[in-house]
């Protein structure tokens, strides 16, 4: 064994140990009847048969793809917005960087109850600004919608790791096409369209891909402590109603099932936002 092949075997064996056996024990429990008392009994595909009938299944689908549909282009663009913005080394722009990632290593739990005090219609800071101001109280954990684009608003400030990544490629980019833009008199906004973009596009479409597989995991803690799935179920995302069946209704085994279905259905989204990406020749 080499010594590279050393360095990486407490990595790799971590990685089969905590994620690959997990993930293959749900896959076996996805076909069986199991409460976690007594011994799993195997039942094929009934599980997967019950998704297709069940409305609750439907409509934390249709509450998980919309959750996607409205957070992932906002933290993307956050994080490249950032990058552009603070790419350069000036004053107080470490400060800047270190405000824009330092939400991201905030415990999900205790970020979510500081968003539950912030909204708070009776006594939180955001009521408290609007009867300062002679504003009605926003209803954003009463209303579904506003439930919904609450814990969009979480998430958008949880973005460092992605920002991170999105600021070396923008410093990593040759120095020498911004010199001869400038020479020719390009506009900035001309550059940042035509020339830093295009460029960063494979970092965005990477940053774009993980941000979907983020957005369905990490919407469990805000839709549980902020929300409880609600307004009227309009925060139950499928991680939610993946943990209720197993937790509550102790349905470890269609639980396994919906967590089998959620891979497949973020498989299908990457892979749809690759080939949108090789039809348009985003990545070269």
């Amino acid at each position: 064994m080499k010594g590279s092949d050393r360095l990486a075997f407490p990595f790799l064996g971590g990685l089969g140990l905590l994620i690959a056996l997990p993930a293959l024990a749900a896959a076996a429990l996805a076909f069986t009847e199991y409460s976690g008392l007594g011994a799993p009994r195997f039942v094929g595909i009934d599980n997967f048969e019950r998704l297709i009938g069940d409305s609750g299944f439907r409509e934390a689908l249709g509450n998980s793809g919309l959750y996607v549909l409205m957070s992932v282009p906002l933290r993307v663009a956050a994080m490249v917005g950032c990058a552009l913005l603070l790419h350069r080394r000036a004053r107080g722009s470490g400060a800047a960087r270190a405000a824009v990632y330092m939400p991201t290593v905030v415990p999900d739990a205790a970020y979510a109850l500081l968003w539950l005090w912030l909204l708070n219609p009776l006594y939180g800071p955001v009521a408290g600004i609007a009867a300062a101001l002679g504003a009605d109280t926003p209803s954003l954990l009463t209303d579904p919608w506003g439930a919904r684009l609450a814990i969009v608003m979480m998430g958008v400030f949880q973005i460092g790791e992605g920002f991170v990544i999105a600021l070396a490629a923008r410093r990593s980019l040759p120095g020498a096409l911004y010199d001869s833009a400038s020479v020719d008199g390009a506009s900035g906004w001309f550059v940042t369209r035509k020339v830093t973009l295009p460029m960063m596009a494979p970092v965005i479409l990477l940053l774009a891909a993980r941000d979907v597989v983020l957005a369905l995991q990490t919407s469990f803690v805000p839709a549980l402590f902020l929300t409880d799935g609600g307004p009227r179920r309009a925060t139950t995302y499928l991680s939610l109603f993946a943990y209720r069946q197993a937790f509550r209704y102790f349905k470890l085994g269609y639980a396994s099932a919906i967590a089998v279905s959620m891979f497949v259905i973020t498989a299908l989204a990457i892979y749809a936002q690759y080939r949108v990406a090789k039809r348009y020749r985003l990545l070269g």
